[in-house]
């Protein structure tokens, strides 16, 4: 029997570790590969550069779609029709896209709580990439469920978004400061289901392949190495993170491990946990203001930018207390399995020592004694000193 190899790549920070560049460099160095989107949405933001200078910001494809790999989309991960055609259509290949039958749908009508939600909390406001992630996820536990098997028929399609509306309606007029009715509604459930029935060509053609979680692990297929790409990070899960400014997600290794179990997958599991020489944050919450002295080179290709809901990507120097506490908090669901440690954007810093802070004392550290100040025993360490993953080194 041969046994194949799983690896689950977890964020330790609150997002924008080097997750893509991680999976990539994954994708390139094992056989027969395949990218299982294992939480959050659309609205992560993988960034992955190649050895030509390729370059793709990956959102609601694995970020091994570059090499050709395939992606399987979970029911963990939300799925947006209008963000997956327009992110496809920047792609130069069109690549295989399996997904879970069972995954939730994002419509416009999440997408606008979302943002006159946000909105109305002004300086309150929880933080949101503003792309209806966490309304989808909040709108199928407590009101109608649209999977992705709900799209291929077209009937379904219009009677879900009757409900949806219906459910946002009263949201919208008692939570925020717009009124529902003063909205093009008729206008942008015509452009949805326009945009459905592009997604129902590309399923006839191959490209998008729906399927239960059970049917994509079976023998019908013979995928060697599952890489396990997380969204955004520990500090932000929603068991762990400090509320409200958590997303609707685990972001820990939990849904992997329980995909792995509950399809009694045969693997060999290693943990890729990844994080920058430095923190970051984009995206309101708790956040150490930066320190003068803090200063970064070569960051001129930063993919974070200022934007009206996530407001500026903060930076500061590497916080060892909360990896530690954020690998803590991860054990718990993958003690019994190798620990890795990917450190990225060394590039950034202006020399081979790190400041770091431990016990809210300020201390400074070559790139290689981080791992001594970590309690966790890892397999390998890598570093990367460059955003292409071909330059990953240990």
């Amino acid at each position: 029997m041969v046994i194949k190899q799983a690896f689950v790549v977890v964020g330790l920070g609150y997002g924008d570790e080097g997750k893509g560049l991680t999976t990539d460099y994954l994708c390139t160095t094992n056989e027969n590969p395949v990218v299982i989107r294992f939480n959050g949405g659309h609205q992560a933001g993988h960034c992955v550069v190649t050895e030509s200078g390729q370059k793709h910001i990956f959102s609601n494809f694995g970020a091994g779609t570059l090499r050709n790999v395939p992606t399987f989309w979970s029911r963990f991960c939300t799925f947006s029709p209008t963000y997956f055609l327009e992110e496809l259509a920047m792609l130069p290949l069109r690549p295989k896209f399996y997904i879970d039958l069972k995954s939730p749908v994002t419509t416009h009508y999440d997408i606008l709580y979302n943002r006159t939600r946000e909105i109305s909390l002004g300086n309150k406001k929880n933080g949101s990439c503003g792309v209806g992630f966490g309304a989808t996820i909040d709108r199928n536990k407590k009101g109608p469920k649209f999977s992705f098997e709900d799209l291929l028929e077209d009937q379904i399609v219009g009677e879900k978004l009757g409900e949806i509306a219906s459910f946002y309606r009263p949201l919208i007029n008692r939570h925020t400061k717009f009124d529902f009715d003063v909205f093009k509604h008729e206008e942008e459930d015509l452009i949805f289901r326009q945009t459905v029935k592009q997604l129902i060509k590309l399923i006839a053609s191959g490209i998008v392949i729906p399927i239960s979680e059970r049917d994509f692990f079976s023998d019908r297929f013979n995928w060697s190495t599952y890489v396990f790409e997380g969204a955004q990070g520990i500090m932000l899960d929603k068991s762990f993170g400090k509320r409200p400014h958590i997303t609707k997600s685990n972001t820990s290794s939990c849904n992997a491990m329980k995909i792995i179990q509950r399809q009694r997958l045969k693997v060999t599991t290693a943990i890729y946990y990844v994080t920058r020489a430095y923190q970051t944050r984009h995206g309101a919450g708790q956040f150490p203001v930066q320190d003068s002295s803090f200063h970064l080179i070569n960051n001129e290709e930063e993919t974070n930018v200022k934007n009206r809901f996530q407001g500026v990507f903060k930076t500061n120097y590497l916080n060892l207390d909360d990896l530690n506490s954020a690998i803590r908090f991860d054990i718990e669901f993958s003690k019994d399995h190798a620990k890795n440690l990917v450190i990225t954007c060394l590039d950034q810093l202006p020399s081979e020592n790190v400041s770091c802070f431990k016990n809210r004392e300020l201390i400074s550290l070559h790139y290689r004694e981080i791992i001594n100040q970590i309690s966790c025993p890892f397999n390998k360490v890598f570093y990367s000193f460059s955003n292409c993953s071909k330059n990953l080194k240990t």
